[in-house]
């Protein structure tokens, strides 16, 4: 959220603004080796917006009711739904950024700007009609509950005009099953340690994982040939989590930083928020098959935090 003014934390705003255009301009992007991903029609551009502002203007609201440079939230909301009908843009960040850069010119009594935006997604369905086969639908959609996008800035008032001062894209809710290739063991055992060694076990994550750019205006310009696309660094991970057989979860996320900072030289860092959520094995073995019986994990359940630059690519796997 935004930074304090004068010491100060102070600002309001909209959560749950849900934004939905049709036939947005579309999205291409580079191609990289892990995925199949090219880019995105865009024929529904959905989004979920929770967008603050700061500034002194706003003080007296809060310490004497008086509410004469206020913005309603009501307001806002209504202007990032139209907002929607004038963006020409293909990326979320894109739109995050015209919203901003639109309601500072708006009113000129805003410091800052807070404003992130989760993609909604919605699969094409395959059908079969008109005699023709199987094929894309391109009028009916699904909505999707798995991973999607997410993007969040920053925009200060500059002597320039509205400036970006951070962002953030990220990848949320990744939920990735291998059901063997992952081990765990060698780690300290003393006391209080109930845990067996593990050299073969399925491996259930939740992750998320985040990146920015160094030049901030490749994530806001989808022509520029340097977008990097969730559903690309979804394909990364997922290929590093196939081929890889991890020792554990931390070697793994390292593993996928790496590949991503590899891929694609316009990102400075990339990050990760991961769970452990193996299940809790049952039976190791089912008759003449290599398969088990599992249930969900009990409670309380293992976590990681773990971020890359590209100066880590440059240390021979040897991270400092």
């Amino acid at each position: 959220m935004l930074e304090p003014i004068n010491g100060r934390t102070m600002y309001y705003g909209k959560g749950d603004v849900l934004a939905y255009r049709t036939y947005s301009k579309p999205l291409a992007v580079s191609p990289v080796p892990e995925s199949g991903f090219l880019g995105n029609e865009n024929v529904i551009f959905a989004h979920n917006i929770k967008f603050a502002v700061t500034g002194e203007a706003f003080l007296p609201s809060f310490s004497e009711g008086d509410n004469s440079m206020v913005v309603a939230t009501d307001s806002m909301k209504n202007f990032i739904l139209r907002q929607g009908a004038s963006y020409e843009g293909s990326t979320t960040e894109g739109f995050l950024a015209f919203v901003s850069e639109r309601f500072m010119n708006k009113y000129g009594h805003i410091t800052a700007i807070s404003i992130a935006g989760d993609r909604l997604p919605f699969d094409g369905v395959r059908v079969a009609a008109g005699g023709d086969g199987v094929q894309e639908s391109g009028l009916v959609f699904r909505r999707s509950h798995n991973e999607s996008a997410s993007a969040s800035l920053e925009i200060r008032r500059t002597a320039e005009g509205a400036a970006i001062v951070s962002h953030r894209c990220m990848l949320k809710d990744l939920q990735l099953i291998k059901v063997s290739g992952s081990s765990f063991h060698g780690f300290i055992r003393d006391e209080y340690t109930t845990l067996p060694d593990s050299y073969d076990r399925p491996l259930f994550i939740f992750l998320n994982i985040g990146w920015t750019y160094e030049q901030v205006r490749h994530a806001i310009d989808g022509d520029s040939g340097k977008y990097v696309a969730a559903e690309q660094i979804r394909d990364i991970a997922q290929t590093v989590f196939h081929e890889k057989n991890s020792p554990s979860i931390q070697w793994l996320i390292c593993q996928i930083g790496i590949q991503i900072l590899e891929r694609f030289p316009q990102l400075a860092e990339v990050n990760f928020e991961s769970n452990n959520r193996t299940w809790e094995t049952i039976a190791e073995n089912v008759g003449d098959s290599k398969g088990g019986v599992f249930t969900e994990p009990r409670p309380p359940y293992g976590f990681q935090g773990f971020s890359m630059t590209r100066e880590d690519l440059n240390t021979g796997g040897k991270l400092g």
